[in-house]
């Protein structure tokens, strides 16, 4: 597959300086949750206005591993400059075969992850993290929360 970092420019959203995110969480792409923000960094990443943002991070590879795809194969198709419904079609054609109610059940696994229920090293980080970045009258419910508060969609 044949890098087009000007094509990715055209669909990367800029993370460097607090005024784009990138997609919510809760948002899919090729039928799975955190995938469109996956996708959001790795682009960012490509041509380097990633921010504060990291792709391949905890966060996308929880996606990652459910899905069953390599990184590299990720982000090298990425590279390319395919639009988000040609990344979709790759998610479904190279994920691990599921039915969709195991993806659906995973999916809203993810929705519904409250903050105690991550590893404890995560929870150790995200108490300094929200007592930073979250604003003080808001509370966190579930661990999405955290991203689309921050990100102010909540």
């Amino acid at each position: 597959m044949k890098e087009n970092l000007e094509k990715v420019k055209l669909l990367a959203r800029d993370l460097r300086d607090g005024k784009q995110y990138p997609r919510s969480p809760r948002e899919k792409l090729g039928g799975y949750v955190i995938a469109a923000r996956a996708l959001d960094k790795c682009r960012a990443v490509l041509v380097g206005w990633e921010g504060e943002y990291h792709s391949n991070c905890p966060v996308d590879q929880r996606w990652l591993q459910f899905a069953g795809i390599e990184y590299d194969a990720f982000k090298s198709f990425v590279a390319t400059g395919a639009t988000d419904d040609e990344v979709a079609a790759w998610i479904q054609k190279h994920a691990r075969k599921r039915s969709g109610a195991e993806v659906v059940i995973w999916n809203n696994q993810q929705r519904d992850l409250r903050l105690s229920d991550l590893s404890p090293e995560t929870q150790e980080y995200m108490e300094d993290y929200i007592e930073k970045y979250i604003p003080r009258n808001r509370v966190v419910y579930h661990w999405f929360d955290v991203y689309d508060l921050e990100e102010e969609r909540m």
